[in-house]
């Protein structure tokens, strides 16, 4: 690098020395021409000599200048290029060094595996050895176990020969008949084992069902209400009765249009009497002379007023007692139709036991069996709380409240088996489901348990009774037996006197002499039976 400098020092040396020796010769020459001549220079033009010169002088430090600016630059460079190099060459180096590590370490790796490989070879030529001798031992046993499998092969046929002939039977024989042995000890044993289980589980299960049902009605129980067709209300003066009567009868004329419900006023001090087989309807009447009596102007306009006003608030309280009892039971999506037509049965009553109430009590009887079955205590509250939703359209629709409820449930998206455990819960149609089981076996133990229902047994027998004798008294009628409470009457008929048309038309005639003679909650079905036998001998 220093050889470089002054290499470029020297080279700038000789620029200008160039410069001033041609800058001599210039002016040798111009002085020569002068003293050719007849005069000396003159002074313009030694100005312009010494101009040239201090030009050619100016010039001459310019090149030096800038000869040391780029000898400065060059040298910065090399400087650069030397540092670069050296960094370079250490990192080469140092590579260099890591490169030889490495391959001295594959190398000691290398030959640690071939020490290796060369100590598993004579391992395994030492394995191989061994197996080959264990070969040779297992073949030797070989030979000898088929030597001793042969001899007792022999030992066993003699010994079998020997068996036969004592016992008078072949091996086949023998085999089967003590085959058949065993197979008559066990099926004795599995017998008295199933019978064993059988009534374990059957003790258990009495006593589990008993110990269910009876928790059940201990924790659900509610209390009952007086069933009737008929409000009675209280009036503040019998001076009211005229009022509510009107001119020539015109406000109760106009009060029995609107409400469709019978006002009977009597000699009944300070009270009268609304009759009506609808309960809603009823209670919407009862609502709305109780306002007229509050606010004492009575005539057509004001009843239909007050009627509208009560109708509306009947149907508030019946969506509001369909909510609450769902919040009771923790049940909260349903359809709002099926809310409301539950409501509804808060006014309807069965043998003297709150629909509503009965429903309530059902679902918390369903609940606690399912839970105790590990069945799922949810859909049981939602099938028993609706099983009895078709009575709040009996008086519109006709038919059984059961399928009447099933079509309703269907109709607004509930579950089939909620549907299928409404339509079997009186066995009108075949159970199919443990729901629907459970549903009938809460509905009972609600209805059944003592308190809950008024019935007088004297009038319960003598309906039953009743039923039986009309049926009975028809000619051709064998035997008659009253079912399911009263709800349906199953009547036998010889084959050979009744053909299948009288077969139907015993079943209509005493549907009609029912619906004429007695008086009954529900519906009653007739079933006519006609049993048809062909009886053959072989001789």
């Amino acid at each position: 690098m220093g050889s470089t400098v002054v290499i470029m020092l020297a080279i700038a040396v000789v620029l200008l020395a160039l410069v001033a020796i041609v800058t001599l010769v210039v002016l040798i020459r111009r002085t020569g021409a002068g003293r050719s001549g007849t005069r000396g220079p003159t002074a313009e033009e030694i100005a312009d000599v010494q101009s040239e010169l201090e030009q050619a002088r100016r010039e001459g430090v310019e090149i030096r200048v800038k000869a040391e600016s780029d000898a400065g630059e060059m040298l910065r460079r090399a400087e650069v290029a030397a540092e670069g190099a050296l960094r370079m060459r250490k990192e080469v180096e140092d590579e260099t060094r890591s490169l030889k590590h490495e391959l001295k370490e594959l190398r000691s790796d290398l030959e640690r595996r071939e020490n290796r490989l060369a100590e598993r070879e004579q391992r395994l030529d030492e394995e191989a050895r061994r197996q080959a001798e264990r070969g040779r031992e297992l073949a030797e046993t070989e030979s000898q176990l088929a030597d001793r499998r042969a001899e007792l092969d022999h030992v066993e046929d003699k010994r079998r020969e020997v068996l036969e002939r004592v016992a008078g039977l072949t091996a086949d024989q023998a085999k089967a008949e003590l085959v058949m042995t065993i197979e008559n000890q066990a099926k004795r044993e599995a017998a008295l084992i199933v019978r064993e289980i059988e009534g374990e589980a059957r003790k258990e299960g009495e006593k589990r069902a008993c110990k269910i049902v009876t928790l059940a009605v201990q924790r659900v129980a509610t209390e009952q209400t007086a069933e009737s067709v008929v409000s009675v209300l209280h009036l503040p003066g019998d001076e009211m009765k005229g009022r509510i009567i009107g001119r020539e009868g015109r406000n109760i004329r106009a009060f029995e249009s609107t409400t469709g419900v019978n006002l009977i006023i009597d000699d009944t001090p300070e009270a009268v009497l609304l009759s009506c087989f609808d309960p809603v309807r009823r209670e919407t009447a009862r609502l709305t002379l109780e306002k007229l009596v509050l606010d004492g102007r009575i005539h057509p306009q004001r009843i239909e007023e007050a009627y509208e006003r009560s109708k509306e608030e009947v149907k508030d309280l019946c969506v509001r007692a369909g909510e609450d009892a769902l919040v009771e039971l923790g049940i909260t999506d349903m359809h709002p139709e099926l809310i409301t037509l539950l409501g509804q049965l808060r006014y309807r009553t069965s043998y003297g036991q709150n629909v509503l109430k009965h429903l309530i009590e059902s679902a918390h009887i369903a609940g606690i069996m399912a839970s105790e079955l590990r069945l799922d205590p949810m859909l049981l509250k939602r099938c028993t709380v609706l099983h009895d939703i078709g009575k709040a359209l009996t008086h519109e629709v006709e038919g059984s409240h059961a399928l009447i409820g099933a079509e309703i449930a269907r109709r607004y998206g509930e579950h089939e088996d909620v549907v299928h455990a409404i339509e079997a819960h009186h066995n009108e149609v075949e159970v199919r489901t443990v729901e629907a089981v459970l549903t009938q076996a809460a509905d009972a133990i609600s209805g059944s348990r003592p308190g809950a229902r008024r019935e007088s047994l004297e009038a319960y027998v003598k309906r039953l009774e009743r039923l039986e004798e009309i049926a009975q008294s028809y000619d051709g009628v064998e035997k008659v037996f009253a079912m399911q409470a009263g709800r349906e009457i199953r009547v036998m008929v010889r084959p050979e006197a009744i053909d299948d048309i009288q077969a139907q038309v015993i079943a209509r005639d005493v549907a009609k002499q029912v619906e004429e003679e007695l008086t009954y909650p529900g519906q009653i079905r007739i079933t006519v039976v006609r049993e048809s036998r062909a009886t053959e001998f072989a001789r």
